[in-house]
């Protein structure tokens, strides 16, 4: 498939002057926090996590059950697909330090969460912690605004808060990924799988049941790993970029967007970005974006490549069908 390599003139305000119809003019008001972290070692990681939580104003309370949901797509490529595990695990411990309950869950669209998790390493890095990681299960209906049901996590609806912690990644068929969505994970299993054989060939489709699905959810976080980056390619196969960065904002969108234009995008360029815009929804819009640690401008983002010509949406019956079988292997294994 081919892709565009990312291309600046040069390095832009992520708050883009042009902008599309629909396109809201706020000013400056929610919180994203931008650090420059340039490795995974424990030490410094636990104190950039607490730091752009701090920045944000995010306080947990004693009890507060708080679902921090990683990127856990597959036990394959899992070290650079999912999210590092030390980013995970330092979300967890300043949780906990909050005296917050923190639950470790996904549920990928095949196969368990907890392969998922020994294969990247995040069971090991969980295990000083007293913590497990959890599969996204018991579905209950969720009505979608385009009609239909489906299944999402009554797990994660249980929450009183999510921690969308999320991996930022090209992807085939979105371009770009971050913390919005990651929160479709709490679609229960296949499920994800066969609305994009149900509805991936209806445009804006996919785009508006992501949104459903964080509507639905408890009040979401969004904390991004962008230390090592996924581009040329993705959402599992793709190649590691050093972009050097942990993000964070109480609202995903506008963590998102200013993520985004960090990459050089525009919201044509993500449809995601454009149903958000076209929804009207506060954060999606760059100008909302108050940058209260480091500015997008620290961060260079030359080289990171995008698909040009995005993937279709919708999934070809056989590759659930295979999804399906190795699914039912690994439970049997």
């Amino acid at each position: 498939m081919p892709r565009a390599p990312h291309r600046r003139k040069s390095l832009p305000d992520p708050r883009f002057r042009a902008t599309p119809q629909g396109m809201l003019t706020e000013t400056p008001h929610i919180p994203v926090a931008l650090l420059r972290q340039t490795g995974y070692d424990r030490a410094t990681l636990r104190d950039a996590v607490e730091r752009v939580l701090v920045a944000c104003g995010l306080d947990f309370a004693r009890g507060e059950r708080v679902l921090v949901k990683p990127n856990l797509v597959s036990g394959n490529n899992a070290a650079l697909a999912c999210t590092h595990p030390e980013v995970v695990r330092s979300v967890c411990a300043h949780l906990l330090d909050c005296g917050a309950r923190p639950m470790v869950a996904d549920s990928p669209a095949f196969g368990s969460a907890g392969r998922v998790a020994a294969a990247c390493g995040l069971t090991e890095a969980l295990r000083g912690l007293g913590l497990r990681v959890a599969t996204l299960d018991r579905p209950t209906p969720l009505r979608l605004s385009d009609g239909g049901h489906i299944g999402l996590s009554r797990r994660a609806l249980e929450a009183d808060r999510i921690l969308s912690v999320a991996k930022l990644k090209a992807h085939g068929q979105f371009r770009v990924t971050a913390s919005t969505k990651n929160l479709f994970g709490a679609v229960c299993g296949c499920r994800k799988a066969l609305a994009h054989m149900r509805l991936g060939d209806q445009p804006g489709r996919m785009e508006r049941l992501v949104l459903d699905v964080r509507r639905a959810l408890p009040p979401a976080i969004g904390l991004v790993d962008g230390i090592s980056a996924m581009h040329r390619g993705g959402p599992i196969h793709g190649e590691a970029f050093a972009l050097g960065l942990v993000g964070c904002s109480p609202d995903t969108l506008t963590l998102d967007a200013a993520l985004y234009g960090i990459l050089g995008l525009t919201p044509t360029d993500v449809p995601l970005w454009t149903e958000a815009l076209l929804q009207k929804l506060p954060g999606a819009d760059p100008l909302a974006a108050r940058f209260v640690l480091d500015e997008p401008r620290t961060f260079d983002a030359t080289g990171f490549e995008v698909q040009a010509r995005l993937s279709p949406m919708r999934f070809q019956p056989l590759r659930f069908v295979r999804g399906r079988v190795k699914s039912l292997l690994e439970s049997l294994g």
